[in-house]
């Protein structure tokens, strides 16, 4: 291992917990309400006509063909972001692939797949999807609405993937079945929230997923979103009901596609205990089988020795995972 023991930070990343006692990490009870109140923001979601528009785009690539992408989401908030299209081969999957909470400038050209649609959607409010007054910063923007739950920009940045999903079924209706889902970090909290309740998604990929365990988020000392959230939190007191609605350990549970996870034992930014309860909560399937598979990164957020041969077997295991579906 090659977990850092250097670093700049006035707290312990690992939080002093090693990898048998994140495994142990329990998700939290779900608060009342909370299937009701993703099964009614889905349905929501399912009646939305996405109404996609594409355009070559100025980006080139030899193995892609690059389209910018607009489609229509819940409450009328437009989403850009892109469509690639393989140059060889036919389209026989579809992929929707999920930001960090630093917005996205242009697609991923190095997504280990083939013979896939890819979808890059820039969630509400940042990137190509920036609209005021939603701040693109990530410090401001996890705080909008963060008082009203039925309006927090974290619902509708679910509500953003689910309409992904039917704008791949509108262009291409033959990948029915066969689409995924691949997040990181603020994307991958977004993910655990929405392929919980999204029957079209067949198999998720979340890596150092955030909006897990949220009570303990707040308790954890951390840089970034999560100290945004826990600096609002001791100062007016009144995020907690919204975030337990939105917390993707206790979604997680919910799950019943196949999910690799990609998971750190040391990150600054989403507190390992959290990313861990997501993972540990998902089912496991009977017998030897291995339907849900956890791969261990040695640090999140946080360059580290070994990191690049890290990436690499996880790439590996990426392509292979969804050139199952």
């Amino acid at each position: 291992m090659t977990i850092p023991t250097s670093h700049p930070f006035d707290f312990d990343p690992t939080y002093g917990l090693g990898l048998k006692e994140l495994r142990a990490v329990a998700p939290p009870e779900a608060p009342e309400g909370f299937d009701e109140f993703w099964e009614r923001r889905y349905r929501r979601a399912l009646g939305v006509d996405p109404r996609p528009k594409l355009q070559k785009s100025k980006l080139a690539h030899p193995k892609w063909h690059v389209f910018d992408l607009t489609y229509m989401s819940s409450g009328a908030f437009p989403i850009g972001g892109w469509l690639l299209l393989p140059r060889q081969g036919e389209v026989r999957r579809g992929l929707v692939v999920g930001h960090g909470y630093g917005g996205r400038d242009a697609p991923d050209f190095d997504m280990p797949v083939d013979e896939t649609a890819l979808l890059f959607p820039c969630f509400r409010g940042m990137s190509r999807s920036a609209r005021p007054p939603i701040s693109s910063d990530s410090s401001w923007h996890v705080l909008h609405d963060i008082d009203k739950p039925e309006r927090y920009i974290i619902g509708g940045c679910v509500d953003d993937l689910w309409i992904a999903v039917s704008t791949l079924l509108l262009l291409y209706p033959w990948l029915a079945g066969r689409i995924g889902y691949s997040g990181v970090s603020f994307g991958g909290g977004i993910g655990g929230l929405g392929i919980a309740y999204d029957s079209r998604i067949c198999r998720g990929h979340l890596s150092l997923p955030t909006f897990g365990h949220q009570e303990l988020r707040l308790r954890l000392p951390s840089i970034g979103s999560a100290a945004a959230v826990q600096a609002y939190q001791q100062k007016y007191g009144n995020a907690l009901p919204t975030l337990r609605l939105h917390d993707s350990a206790v979604a997680a549970g919910r799950i019943t596609v196949p999910m690799l996870m990609s998971v750190a034992l040391f990150d600054p930014a989403v507190a390992p205990p959290c990313q861990f309860a997501i993972a540990n909560a998902l089912p496991q399937a009977p017998g030897p089988s291995k339907f849900n598979e956890i791969f261990i990164l040695d640090a999140g957020h946080f360059d580290y020795p070994g990191q690049e041969a890290q990436h690499a077997i996880l790439n590996e295991k990426v392509r292979s995972f969804f050139g199952a579906s």
